[in-house]
Order: structure tokens, then sequence, then C-alpha cells
């Protein structure tokens, strides 16, 4: 669906984003991660032709950006971090206008209307005027109007920012349920919400794309080695004695002790759960729980863009 290549951009002598080249698939939703002011809205400008890059190319569904411009626009629906809405004019009367802009007949605009404020939760609140609204409802009218026209593609630049709790789980339920019909691309800095809601993600740092892959890859390579968390019965000596002895344990941290259950983190080397688990158990430990213990996804971003704990 996008094909982005080389991706440069310059404000005068400033570096705003510089070679960011990824892919995305037909129907995946993925998440730009990076905090502010690294390159995340350059980057999103750039692919729905608000903005002309110094460098690099785009291709959306096989057409090139700058060969053919308003037909890649047709298929790109773009929320910017503050909605474009006329606040004066109530949410049905404005979404009619915008879908008349973007090229539709009036029958069309009917057709689609309905459909787009029940995807996006506004059916309450078709006849209101946008300035009456609430700041989550706004963003909702806000993805209505880039929906409006059925693009291909749709862009989401910060799209739960200023939102309360309640309103980011409506947001993160609402653009799950946008999957499929769409191939999304979104912006974030916040990390729980691209983890809960993207397929993939895209790092960026500095303009710069310093990593990319699902969340269990970007945490499994920076982890290192398969994490496990147990609860034992057993006597925690012997349990520690026996762990640091395993040349399979590259390192063990215990967690709780409590009425002769031990809970304790191991990382491994390699996949070796089933046959650790096995041996314990036939030591005399008794296995009372297991999970994995997958690396904070907020431990791999700081590591990988170099931010450190002060962050």
């Amino acid at each position: 669906m996008i094909q982005a290549q080389g991706l440069t951009k310059y404000y005068g002598e400033i570096r705003a984003v510089h070679d960011v080249s990824f892919d995305i698939g037909e129907g995946e939703i993925v998440g730009i991660l990076g905090l502010n002011g690294a390159g995340k809205s350059t980057v999103l400008q750039i692919l729905s032709g608000g903005l002309q890059a110094t460098s690099g190319s785009v291709r959306v569904n096989g057409m090139d950006a700058a060969e053919q411009p308003n037909e890649v626009r047709r298929r790109i629906g773009f929320l910017p971090e503050e909605p474009p809405l006329y606040r004066e004019m109530e949410v049905d009367a404005f979404l009619r206008y915008v879908g008349r802009l973007k090229g539709m007949s009036a029958d069309d605009v009917e057709r689609r209307l309905g459909e787009v404020c029940e995807r996006t939760q506004i059916e309450q609140v078709r006849h209101a005027v946008i300035s009456t609204l609430s700041h989550g409802y706004r963003k909702r009218v806000g993805i209505a109007q880039a929906i409006i026209h059925d693009p291909k593609l749709l862009i989401l630049d910060e799209p739960i920012s200023g939102l309360d709790p309640v309103q980011i789980v409506g947001m993160r339920d609402m653009i799950r349920g946008l999957r499929g019909s769409h191939t999304i691309l979104l912006s974030s800095h916040i990390l729980t919400e691209i983890s809960q809601t993207c397929d993939r993600i895209l790092m960026i740092k500095d303009g710069e794309i310093v990593a990319s892959g699902s969340e269990d890859e970007l945490v499994g390579r920076f982890a290192g080695g398969e994490r496990l968390v147990l609860r034992l019965r057993g006597e925690r000596t012997a349990l520690e004695a026996r762990l640091k002895e395993d040349q399979r344990v590259l390192e063990y941290e215990v967690r709780g002790d409590l009425h002769g259950v031990v809970e304790v983190r191991v990382t491994l080397d390699g996949d070796v759960r089933e046959a650790l688990v096995a041996e314990l158990i036939e030591a005399g430990f008794g296995l009372r729980a297991m999970s994995s213990a997958e690396l904070e996804l907020e431990q791999a971003f700081l590591a990988m863009t170099g931010t450190g704990g002060d962050a």
C-alpha cells in the first residue's frame, strides 16, 4: 500500500527527516513511535501530500505521489493532530461539505454518511454544532472527515492527544474497528497506545528510523534471551543454588518469597523453558505458575533510541 524510499526533509538548514524508508502492506495498522520532535508529523505530512520532501519518493497503492498527486490524495484520509474542523457548522453539514470537497456526489455522501457516523460513534451528535462538542468527540469528527470518501489509506497524527483515559479507550476501539477497511498509519509518543493498537511499529529518532518490527520482535531484539517468571513451592536457597549452577540461566532475580512459594524471574540462553521447568519439578520444586516475562516496550524504545532512563 505504501512504499516510502529515502524521504529527507530540510527546513532551511535544519534537517527534520533523513533517509526514511519503509513499506506498509494493505490492511496493516502501523505505528510510528517517537519522542516529541522526532520527525513523526513531518513524515506523515509528506505521505499525506501536505508537505513536499526535499528528496525521496512515495508510492501509494502503486501510484507515484509526485507524478499523480491528485490521484494519490483521493486514496488518503488524513487527521492531523489538531482536527481540521469548521466549528460553527453542525456535524452532518460539515461532513457533507467535506465529502463534496473530496469529489463525492451528493448522493454518494448521503449513502456514506450514516455508516461513517456509526463507525466513528458520533450518531448522537450528528446535529450538534461542532464548537459545543468535547475534545474527544471533535477527534471522532476529525476521523469521520478523514474516512468520508472511503480512502484506501488512513493517516492519523497523534489521534489520542489530549484525550482523557475513557476517551482513549474509545478511540483505541474505534481505530481497531477500522481494521480491514483501511490501511492505517498512525503516530504517537505514547508507547501503550502503539502497543495495543498496531500490528507493527516504526521507531523514529532525530528524523531517522532506528528500528522496525512487531512489538515482540523489537522487545526480543533488545532482550537478548528468553524471559520467564516462575512461582515455585520450595526452599529459596536451594532454588537459587540450582539456578546459579545452570549454564542455560543467564541471570535470575527473586521477586518474592512468601509461605514457601518463591517467585523468580529468569533469563534463559535460548528457548529451554520446558526442559528447565521439567528438571526443577523432578528436583522436588512444585510448579505453581509460569508465564512469559516480556521486556517492556518502553525499555526497548529507550535502548534503541539511546535516550536512557531520563527520557
